[in-house]
């Protein structure tokens, strides 16, 4: 089955000709031709979902909503268990029936963070890069996006989203198996392009933000969501070993600095709108989700600390726009130093 060529096309609809072989050879590699050994085991949880009538979705709510009067207790039963084979859910929360996935990240509590700051969304097309399984996707589709592409490496995550829309069963959003540094590059297709929490896990901050303004139209939005530290235009935290028990930690920059950065790569009109601690009602231990979790990575005797000694996760949203026009950086000419008074 070929999870991904309605949403293609949907995308063709908005001027994406170009760029559909590119992608297809893409997803072929990356997806079709997959040796990962856990991908056959999702896809068959997929394929065991069974058909139900008469769904109603409601996508703009806080939690994403699937229901039916027709559902039987035992399609209920049936599709909770299948649900559960596809742990661990990180994104949500989500009502799917009779069955409520509180995942480990309340994702509404962000989404509700970064609505009243970003442009109307009805009618662009979106980029969602880290989407993981697509919960900010069907928020951004219910808040009126024509499409939304979430790209994400895991496969698991593209699995769980698979698995939702096949109730919901919309070709206007999809999670694509790929990174943003798999993209065709320059697209400048996006007129809005969100990367939450993915900025901190690249060794290199600059090429990512560049990337992100390559896949934006001009004129178009970025949304940037990420981990930063108290301070001002200097202050960058580089964690040498663990940072709050994740090893993937590389840059920590304050605001400010994030703020110079996005100037450096060439956007414009940069503000950051928000700041703040992660609590731990948003990001929290969850049956969908065994393991640790926030509370676990937080020092149990000093406050805003990591157990490493750190400051504990702070997170900023920042928005900025890709100029029109490319804008170069002004050159300094030295001046000749004058001569000495006779």
């Amino acid at each position: 089955m070929n999870y991904f060529e309605q949403h293609l096309s949907c995308l063709e609809n908005h001027g994406f000709a170009k760029w559909r072989p590119a992608f297809e050879e893409l997803l072929q590699h990356l997806w079709f031709q997959s040796k990962d050994g856990n991908l056959p085991r999702f896809l068959n949880t997929l394929q065991q979902i069974p058909v139900v009538p008469d769904i109603t979705c409601q996508l703009n709510q806080d939690w994403v909503t699937v229901f039916s009067n027709k559902i039987s207790s035992s399609q209920s039963e049936d599709i909770g268990q299948l649900f559960k084979k596809l742990m661990p859910w990180r994104k949500g929360p989500f009502q799917i029936f009779d069955h409520r996935i509180d995942a480990e990240w309340r994702c509404d509590l962000k989404w509700n963070r970064v609505v009243p700051f970003i442009s109307d969304l009805q009618n662009r097309k979106v980029l969602d890069v880290g989407s993981g399984n697509g919960y900010y996707g069907f928020r951004m589709l219910a808040a009126g996006a024509a499409t939304v592409t979430g790209i994400d490496p895991s496969y698991l995550s593209v699995c769980q989203f698979l698995a939702l829309n096949q109730f919901v069963q919309t070709q206007k959003l999809n999670v694509l198996p790929m990174t943003l540094e798999q993209l065709p590059a320059n697209m400048e297709f996006w007129d809005t392009v969100f990367s939450m929490g993915v900025l901190y896990h690249r060794r290199s901050p600059f090429d990512h933000l560049t990337d992100l303004k390559a896949a934006l139209k001009p004129g178009g939005e970025l949304v940037l969501e990420t981990l930063v530290v108290e301070g001002d235009e200097k202050t960058v935290l580089v964690p040498e070993g663990r940072y709050a028990m994740m090893n993937n930690i590389y840059f920590l920059p304050s605001s400010k600095v994030l703020e110079s950065w996005l100037r450096k790569t060439g956007f414009v009109e940069v503000r950051t709108v928000e700041e703040s601690y992660t609590s731990t009602q948003e990001q929290k231990h969850s049956d969908w989700k065994p393991g640790t979790s926030l509370p676990d990575y937080l020092h149990p005797d000093m406050e805003h600390t990591t157990i490493e000694g750190l400051p504990a996760p702070r997170r900023a949203i920042l928005i900025a726009r890709k100029p029109l026009e490319n804008i170069r950086l002004p050159r300094y000419h030295v001046k000749p130093a004058s001569k000495p008074s006779e």
